[in-house]
């Protein structure tokens, strides 16, 4: 029985709703049959699913933020909104920091009037695990850091109920900038004579855990349920991939093989004993095979006629 099914038109507001995740959270938390308020930047987001109350509003705006959260009365709360690409973090690390950690408490503070609320942070794995030395490897790796600790503090601190999730690498159907759905829009538009000469890859020996995004969203369904306050959990597959694995199975889905020019970086390299170490998230697993959401991925950048809109 999925995490909530029983929380029949209880209310759940989602942030950076209109994001990847965002959107399969508002299919996933309707189809339980609860009332999804979702909070978008555009006035109208391109996928608008049934059942979803829609407010145009921007996390920077404390007062309208404060509102609209005194009009939903949310019984729970799943931030996805912020910013995440790790290149464009580099070239504006402030706005990351206010995006990722500022607007997550104004947030948390619009819902200190709600203490039942129950709340959930995305974070990201480029944190864990909590035990290394603290160098993150990036900016956006740095604000999603200081955004997790102020997470915990907060549910320590107000004593509001507020979980932290650090998925892996999310990947499905949608509007992706992550490796598999760069590479998937790739073959979609060779397939339509659009691509590129080549498509660079760091290297084939990269290794990173992928996970569903649909699984992703069922944990955090999960989590908003069964979560203790102020705990941090880990949320993968449980597989480690290589890009040059990834990069085979996209071609053998595709019937055939663009051209790849593969580097011989080592970065997100991840030692065996690493990786055996990660705890597991008990009473929830993923479902979804790595075939399927590759191909879920193609046939979505297919269906925009090659992969570049």
């Amino acid at each position: 029985m999925d995490a909530l099914s029983h929380a029949r038109k209880r209310v759940i507001l989602i942030t950076g709703a209109s994001g990847f995740t965002g959107s399969h959270a508002c299919r996933y938390f309707a189809g339980l049959g609860m009332q999804v308020a979702a909070i978008v930047r555009q006035v109208k987001p391109a996928d608008n699913v049934e059942g979803v109350k829609y407010y145009h509003s921007d996390l920077r705006d404390r007062e309208r933020l404060e509102e609209l959260v005194h009009t939903v009365s949310p019984d729970y709360v799943l931030h996805l909104g912020g910013k995440n690409s790790v290149p464009e973090s580099w070239e504006d690390p402030v706005t990351f920091m206010e995006t990722n950690v500022l607007f997550t408490l104004y947030l948390l503070n619009a819902l200190r009037p709600f203490p039942s609320c129950r709340i959930l942070v995305a974070g990201s794995m480029t944190v864990f695990p909590l035990t290394a030395p603290f160098r993150p490897p990036h900016p956006y790796g740095l604000s999603k850091s200081l955004q997790q600790a102020a997470a915990v503090s907060w549910s320590v601190l107000y004593k509001q109920s507020v979980i932290v999730a650090e998925p892996s690498n999310l990947i499905g159907p949608g509007p992706s900038t992550g490796f598999c759905a760069l590479l998937g829009r790739y073959i979609a538009d060779w397939e339509q004579g659009k691509a590129a000469p080549a498509f660079r890859v760091s290297s084939r020996s990269v290794r990173r855990d992928f996970l569903d995004v649909r699984d992703a969203v069922k944990a955090y369904g999960y989590l908003l349920e069964h979560g203790d306050p102020g705990g941090m959990y880990p949320i993968r597959s449980g597989r480690y991939v290589s890009l040059g694995e990834i990069a085979d199975l996209f071609f053998e889905i595709a019937g055939g093989k663009p051209p790849v020019e593969w580097g011989d970086s080592n970065d997100w390299v991840k030692a065996e004993a690493q990786e055996a170490a990660e705890p597991k998230l008990a009473g929830w697993k993923p479902s979804i095979s790595l075939r399927t959401s590759l191909q879920d991925v193609l046939q979505y950048y297919r269906g925009l006629k090659g992969g570049t809109p």
